[in-house]
């Protein structure tokens, strides 16, 4: 008999685990969750308190079984899953699948997989917090009920095979107020000055530059401004220099390292979370999913050590940092390394990269502020009110920035000025050129998953252990894209003053770049846009962050769950069935563009069976034009111009012997046809400009292609009848007009006539 079995989430934490454990105890994996809500119907008894009906998916049966029958065999079971809500639910299905008793069987919990931690918590278990696993409970019983109801509302009133999520509908809702707030943004331009100045008095002439503190709307006011500076005199009216401290970002939680990974590492959340998984599991870093900031005592300890032996005790700051958000998900610990002294470690070159992310930015948040000088000028005109100002940042004492800085956001990056000279009050500096030049304001940026992940944080939506399911899930269903875009450019004008004379220049400059960015797709804005016209509540960023409130409550043991479920599911079903009353308005989902110049007739943009297309209606009740909108376009963006363009597909690039030779966009992509041959258009090939000779070469290497699959590239002197011949998917059996795939790793030039005969009588049975 086995004197201890201990169950753990996965395969990665078992094998760490085992090594710290002696020979009396067995270490298996639960590989996840055992049990889920039943598939079939709503799998909860609504007029039970909302009973949760579980069952054991059909891939866990094997593991099930295992793990019952050793923990029939074993004198004592521990569980040993995750410390958070979801790894609390696991916990208490095993002990409900396996017939362990709650109230005696043994709960251990770690933050770290180290050996101190592992024991630790050996000798220290309790029992299954039902707090927590009843707040498990209440998000998935909610969540199946949202998805239940809305999803079928969603089927009937706008489109076939969509389904809603109550997290994932406000996550869309956000992308979708973004990126309305883009199409209706107009650039407006203005014109800012900036002047590059030296002491009259510096024989170096050192040069320092300072900006006016207006802009000027008009280009008129602004080369009036310059006229004005002409034999201006320019004066010393404030010279401000002040020591400041900047302190070092906290440790990382869940959310800032999700966002830091994507700003520093360009990793996606769920690249991160997946990474930070395994460094957990290897017992490299603490408990990946946690809102705390707290380093414990002995981290503390281990960071001015390493500090302190590193650049020595001036740079070491022993502090700690206190969690804002009240209940902190149970975690107790930021994420950091296990073990501060160990600086890298073996793995993959993204393991690494993101465990030195945590292990300086850890260390570096126990190092002392950073030291700067911020100085400003402000300079006065003798014959105008405006002024130029200054300022200037030097770094006296580099304290942890020499470990560490935070990045930020693009759309955060600000201008800093370096070291700026001397000056008196009163003392008189000389204008070298002063430009004025045009600026247009900046569109509202679209989201990355970083910025996404931090808005829902600051809304309260969410926890650590959603944000990055809930990205995976509005791309999986097609109601978010993430797209790249290439910048537009545009002219702007510079006008400058030097040497007593104006002068003009035009250059070229880009803006709207964008990478990675989350843009909604039609129907994700169709959908959102239903489920707000009907579902307000639901769709509610207050009312979804109060929901996560009301599970920290039950997770407190402050309310009983079903009676939480009860106070959302009334109100929320009576939507649904008001909802399923009320005639969907079609038109709402049709933006009509305009008219076609040519033909007089409505062009109008639409969901259509294949995704958003344009349509030009035909005359005198003939069949109309219908186009797929290019991938970037919106329907309620799309132009009239840009749509009419749409219509030019199938184009005739004229006749290739006797045939016509055409380029057109299908269900499978943009093609060239000739006749009844086909090829398909590379990535890189635009079907609205394509040119006939490239449209030529696509066919003939179509052609080729064809001709190289017909070919044998085996024949058999036994049989003439059996060839093997090149395929799509690779080498393949043919014989008296069957195909025949290859086995996996088979090597063509190994196989003889009697090997075929095998794989042929095998694929038959």
């Amino acid at each position: 008999m086995q004197e201890n079995l201990v169950i753990v989430e996965s395969p990665a934490k078992a094998k760490t685990i085992e090594k710290f454990l002696g020979k009396e105890f067995m270490v298996k994996s639960s590989f996840g969750h055992i049990r889920d809500l039943a598939k079939k119907g709503l799998g909860i008894e609504l007029e039970k308190n909302f009973e949760p009906l579980y069952e054991i998916p059909e891939d866990k049966r094997k593991v099930v079984d295992e793990l019952s029958r050793l923990a029939r065999a074993a004198k004592t079971v521990w569980l040993a899953s995750d410390e958070d809500r979801e790894g609390e639910a696991i916990a208490w299905h095993l002990a409900k699948v396996l017939n362990l008793p709650i109230e005696n069987t043994k709960r251990i919990v770690f933050h770290e997989i180290t050996q101190r931690a592992i024991l630790s918590a050996i000798e220290n278990p309790r029992t299954i917090d039902m707090n927590l696993v009843n707040a498990q409970q209440a998000r998935r019983v909610l969540d199946r009920l949202v998805g239940f109801e809305l999803s079928p509302v969603l089927w009937k009133k706008v489109r076939p095979a969509l389904s809603a999520g109550r997290v994932q509908s406000v996550a869309v809702r956000l992308i979708v107020e973004r990126e309305r707030e883009i199409i209706g943004f107009q650039p407006v331009a203005s014109y800012r000055v900036v002047a590059q100045f030296y002491a009259a008095n510096d024989s170096q002439k050192t040069l320092f530059k300072a900006t006016l503190s207006q802009a000027f709307e008009k280009r008129e006011d602004a080369y009036a401004f310059l006229e004005g500076c002409i034999g201006e005199k320019f004066t010393v009216a404030k010279c401000e220099e002040k020591p400041v401290q900047r302190y070092a970002a906290p440790p990382f939680t869940t959310s800032t390292l999700q966002q830091e990974a994507g700003r520093k590492l360009g990793m996606s959340v769920a690249q991160t979370m997946s990474v930070a998984q395994r460094l957990y599991e290897q017992g490299l870093i603490t408990y990946m999913r946690t809102d705390s900031v707290n380093l414990s005592q002995m981290a503390i300890t281990q960071c001015k050590n390493e500090i302190t032996r590193l650049f020595g005790a001036k740079y070491s700051y022993p502090h700690n940092f206190k969690t804002k958000s009240k209940g902190a998900q149970e975690a107790h610990e930021a994420i950091r390394p296990s073990y501060i002294e160990r600086h890298e470690i073996e793995g993959t070159a993204a393991e690494k990269r993101l465990y030195e992310l945590i292990w300086k930015r850890t260390v570096a948040s126990q190092m002392v502020p950073a030291e700067l000088d911020r100085t400003q000028i402000v300079i006065d005109l003798s014959r105008r009110l405006e002024q130029f100002v200054a300022t200037g940042e030097v770094v006296r004492f580099d304290g942890f920035m020499r470990l560490y800085s935070e990045s930020v956001d693009e759309d955060q990056q600000q201008d800093e000025g370096g070291i700026l000279p001397k000056m008196e009050l009163g003392s008189e500096v000389v204008a070298t050129t002063i430009t004025a030049s045009e600026r247009y304001t900046q569109a509202p940026s679209r989201y990355n998953e970083a910025a996404l992940v931090k808005r829902l944080e600051e809304l309260g939506i969410g926890r650590p252990s959603t944000y990055a399911p809930t990205i995976t899930t509005i791309i999986n269903r097609g109601y978010v894209e993430k797209q790249n875009r290439d910048g537009q450019k545009r002219q702007v004008e510079h006008i400058t003053l030097s040497n007593g004379k104006l002068t003009q220049k035009v250059s070229t400059e880009s803006y709207g770049k964008e990478k990675s960015r989350l843009a909604p797709t039609d129907i994700g804005m169709v959908v959102n846009d239903y489920l707000e016209s009907q579902f307000a509540t639901i769709m509610d960023y207050h009312f979804t962050a109060n929901v996560e409130k009301e599970f920290d409550r039950v997770a407190e043991g402050d309310i009983a769950w079903y009676n939480m479920i009860n106070d959302f599911y009334d109100p929320f079903h009576k939507l649904v069935d008001a909802a399923v009353g009320t005639q969907s308005d079609r038109s709402q989902q049709t933006r009509v563009l305009g008219i076609d110049p040519k033909t007089g007739q409505t062009v109008k943009a639409r969901i259509g069976r294949y995704g958003p297309m344009v349509e030009l209606e035909g005359e005198n009740g003939e069949k109309g034009q219908f186009a797929s909108l290019k991938k970037g376009q919106l329907i309620e963006s799309i132009t009239l111009e840009e749509a009419l363009e749409l219509f030019a597909l199938p184009r005739n690039l004229g006749e290739l012997d006797g045939e016509s030779l055409m380029v057109g966009v299908g269900k499978f992509g943009p093609y060239v046809r000739h006749g009844k041959t086909f090829a398909s258009l590379a990535k890189t090939d635009d079907p609205y400009t394509i040119s006939r000779e490239r449209a030529e070469e696509l066919l003939r290497e179509n052609s080729e292609k064809q001709r190289a699959a017909a070919e044998p590239i085996k024949t058999f002197a036994e049989d003439g009848e059996m060839v093997i011949k090149s395929g799509i998917y690779g080498p393949y059996i043919s014989f008296q007009g069957k195909n025949y795939r290859l086995p996996r790793g088979t090597k063509v030039e190994m196989l003889g006539y009697v090997d075929c005969q095998r794989i042929i009588a095998k694929a038959k049975k």
